[in-house]
């Protein structure tokens, strides 16, 4: 109970703190002026805001309107950071496309900036939200440039000439924002310096005319104090300048010194180096000695050398023989179920087993043929392994399900075999899941121009008789009217749905969300009806 309340105590006093921090930055950006100023106070809000999920909206506000003003400043490093910051929002928010967008415009202006840092930080952040999105191609692509990056980071600078460098790249984009400010500020004293100030509180006097009132010789004199104000502004912008020139100078001067450092520490390497060599070829010599010696020892005792020899190369070629029966087993088990490899191996035969209760999925692709005439062999084959490892990927999360072949382009595979537990529910939780990759994946060949597959999926429930069939590569089957019919569900689909029986039906009823599409006539079994599943989630009382 004392846990639970200091839990609560913490969580209220963190909200207070921040909220307390977004008000006082709040304040401090209505009194804000300059662009700068308020570019940066609304990335901190932004920051502060995204923390929170109910704030989430005002953290997204804040974030686009600093970096409209980081894109009028040309602010590549505001740039990438708050776009990094935009990313992570959307990523909290769920909405995976918009964040990876983000992600990439932040990696580009963090390159554009020099700051592979940052770059390295973003793209591990992407390939992170691609790995959850089960995109692994992408995932693996961005994992790969990060690694690129860092490779070029590391061999470029140690690690203290980066943050100095990083430090300089700091300063340089200060001294850019003063450089605006100061010829802004100069632009405007030229501006009032075009009038010409008051002689006397009677009039300005040009030759021998009078031609200012009292009234327009007072407005003169407060535009000379303006003219005064704006010069020590710009006094006050090139003092600041000059300091963060000085700053840069000390960086530069670290800088030298650090690289006299890395000489130093190189020349040593090397020394080390030329050390190790004579030791290595001290070694050498004396492994000669030592190899004499063994020659010697071997004449004087040549039978057991020659025993223990002989125990060493057996002892090798069982270990050899372990690895290569290891290796053969894995593949069987990839081939076959874990039941059927084990008997196969002890009795050199399989019996085939009958199955009162199973599941059956298949899937076919749409217009197979006509897509395949499009595409090179070579290309057709890259689509076709990449849908079926996603497929694969899907079903090894379910340990219900049991993969069984495929068959041109159709999948096929099965809950309720081999001691495995039938989960019909399983079974179509999968099937939604293969839908929704392939959506994914048409999305991402529509923006390249590219042809794409779309599978119809049929579920039907029943007996099966399941064996080994065949001497050479034999191969793992099912056969019965279930597996028939469960074909005739998958062809009687449309692109893009889940087709299931009423049998599947009943058991799934009260899980998922089902829309009744009519009858077909089955062998065996008469009028049969069907059903689209709607949506993965229970279905209302």
């Amino acid at each position: 109970m004392k846990l639970l309340l200091t839990l609560i105590i913490s969580i209220l006093s963190s909200i207070c703190m921040l909220a307390q921090s977004a008000s006082t930055l709040e304040a401090k950006l209505k009194k804000a002026t300059s662009a700068s100023d308020k570019m940066e106070l609304k990335y901190e809000l932004a920051k502060i805001y995204s923390k929170s999920s109910n704030s989430r909206g005002k953290a997204a506000r804040y974030a686009k309107e600093a970096y409209l003003a980081a894109k009028n400043e040309g602010d590549y490093f505001m740039l990438a950071q708050i776009g990094y910051l935009d990313g992570t929002i959307h990523e909290k928010n769920r909405d995976a496309l918009r964040a990876q967008t983000r992600y990439k415009t932040a990696k580009e202006n963090a390159v554009k900036a020099g700051d592979k840092n940052l770059a390295k930080e973003i793209l591990q952040q992407s390939a992170k939200l691609y790995g959850q999105s089960g995109k692994f191609k992408e995932a693996y692509y961005a994992n790969r440039e990060a690694l690129q990056l860092n490779a070029r980071t590391s061999s470029g600078t140690s690690g203290g000439n980066t943050r100095l460098i990083n430090e300089n790249a700091k300063l340089e984009n200060q001294n850019r924002k003063l450089t605006k400010d100061k010829e802004r500020l100069t632009n405007e004293l030229y501006a009032l310096k075009g009038i010409k100030a008051p002689a006397s509180d009677v009039g300005i006097s040009i030759g021998d005319k009078t031609v200012l009132t009292r009234e327009e010789a007072a407005i003169q004199r407060e535009r000379l104090k303006e003219i005064e104000e704006k010069e020590k502004q710009l006094q006050s912008l090139s003092n600041e300048k000059a300091e963060e020139q000085k700053k840069r100078a000390r960086l530069e001067k670290k800088y030298e010194a650090l690289s006299k450092e890395d000489l130093k520490r190189e020349a040593l390497l090397t020394e080390t180096k030329l050390d190790n060599e004579r030791a290595s070829n001290f070694n050498k010599v004396l492994g000669l000695a030592v190899g004499s010696l063994c020659i010697f020892a071997f004449l004087l005792f040549g039978r057991l050398a020659s025993n223990k020899k002989s125990k060493k190369e057996l002892e090798e070629k069982n270990t050899l023989i372990e690895e290569e029966q290891k290796k053969a087993d894995d593949l069987l088990l990839n081939i076959l179920p874990a039941p059927i490899a084990m008997e196969l191996k002890a009795n050199g035969k399989a019996k085939a087993q009958k199955f009162n209760d199973v599941s059956v999925l298949f899937t076919d692709f749409k217009n197979f043929s006509g897509i395949a005439e499009k595409m090179s062999p070579v290309d057709l084959v890259d689509e076709l392994d990449h849908c079926f490892k996603g497929f694969d990927y899907i079903i090894a999360e379910y340990p219900s399900i049991e993969k069984i072949k495929t068959i041109g382009d159709a999948y096929m595979c099965a809950s309720g075999l081999n001691g495995k537990p039938h989960r019909a529910d399983d079974l179509v939780n999968a099937a939604l899941q293969m839908q929704t990759f392939l959506e994914e994946y048409k999305l991402d060949r529509q923006k390249r121009g590219r042809p794409f597959f779309e599978a119809r999926i049929g579920i039907h429930s029943g007996p099966v008789v399941a064996g080994v069939v065949g001497f050479k590569k034999f191969a793992y089957d099912i056969w019965g009217d279930t597996v028939n019919l469960a074909a005739r569900m998958e062809s009687n689909s449309i692109a893009g749905k889940v087709n299931i029986s009423s049998v599947t039906y009943q058991k799934v009823r009260h899980l998922f969300r089902c829309e009744h599409r009519g009858k077909i006539s089955a062998k065996n079994l008469g009028q049969v009806d069907m059903y689209f599943v709607k949506q993965e989630e229970r279905a209302t009382a």
